[in-house]
């Protein structure tokens, strides 16, 4: 396994940029139809410290899905295993992330896994807080520990677009309140989950924060524990079976590592013993991955040996 260089990042990004023209800038969602998909910025987080970039890594994007490894993170340490997966299950799907069909399906209606949007809903009204503002504080506070930096916020324009727009998520919120799954109230929940997407990143803030995950939970430079051990593992399995959508497996076999995407177009990636990396392109595919990002780690991880498999 060669380790990885600011050249290497850099030549692979340039290599891999052309890709850009094979994808879809989401536009369901209004704030996010305006991203440029020429935009394309990566970087590597390295359990030393160290950090390489590529491309126009000060662009700052909403992690939107990426949002839900660290939802289920905070969950987990507030509540522990057994709350949560009583509201959640723990197996992959090959529906769409948006779909409803395995909750009518499924008896008493629990969501699959946290990675799609009825678990993550789920996860999301388990934080504590006695409002909406409370539990948005709690999930800021985890993040800002993560990426060590306290300027960590949600983009209010994004958070409100999706507010607007955000009629399925509420379809699947309230099939589950039916079923008590989720309690309090929906709008109150939508209003966090809809913050929570919104939390606003660049690729070397987001690389750091899979760099704890790299690092099982410890800070890569201190080595200050800032997620429990079983925590970090948890959500790294979650990374590899349901973290890019309905192509997990595939990404499994081309890629091996623990990763998530969302729909801005970046990917937050997991190589153990080594560090974390971000990519961000905003065309995405069929799936509703960056097809930049994906063409890049299909490349590094071929060439740097970072397949867990």
């Amino acid at each position: 396994m060669s380790l990885m260089t600011e050249k290497d990042l850099e030549y692979w990004l340039e290599h891999v940029r052309i890709y850009a023209n094979n994808g879809e800038v989401a536009d369901y969602i209004p704030a996010l139809a305006n991203q440029q998909p020429e935009i394309n910025a990566a970087a590597f987080y390295a359990l030393k410290g160290e950090c390489y970039t590529a491309g126009q890594f000060e662009y700052t994007f909403t992690i939107q899905s990426i949002s839900k490894v660290l939802s289920l993170a905070l969950a987990l340490i507030q509540h522990g295993e057994n709350a949560v997966f009583s509201r959640v299950g723990k197996e992959p799907s090959s529906d769409p992330f948006y779909s409803i069909r395995k909750l009518e399906l499924e008896d008493p209606g629990i969501p699959l896994n946290p990675m799609i949007n009825a678990g993550a809903l789920s996860v999301t009204n388990m934080i504590r807080g006695r409002d909406s503002d409370e539990m948005v504080s709690e999930l800021l506070a985890l993040v800002r520990r993560l990426c060590d930096d306290d300027s960590i916020s949600y983009d209010e324009k994004v958070a409100k677009s999706e507010m607007e727009t955000a009629f399925l998520n509420r379809s699947l919120a309230y099939f589950m309140k039916q079923n008590g799954i989720i309690t309090g109230s929906i709008e109150e929940l939508m209003d966090v989950y809809t913050r929570q997407c919104a939390i606003k990143m660049n690729v070397k803030q987001l690389a750091r924060v899979a760099a704890v995950f790299a690092n099982d939970g410890r800070d890569p430079v201190t080595l200050k524990p800032l997620i429990p051990l079983t925590v970090a593992r948890i959500c790294k399995t979650f990374m590899v079976t349901c973290g890019m959508y309905d192509y997990s497996g595939t990404f499994a076999i081309n890629v091996g590592i623990p990763a998530k995407s969302g729909v801005s177009g970046a990917i937050m990636g997991v190589i153990k013993e080594e560090g974390g990396i971000a990519v961000f392109g905003p065309a995405l595919d069929e799936q509703g991955n960056s097809v930049v990002g994906i063409r890049l780690l299909e490349k590094l991880a071929e060439e740097k040996h970072w397949s867990i498999f």
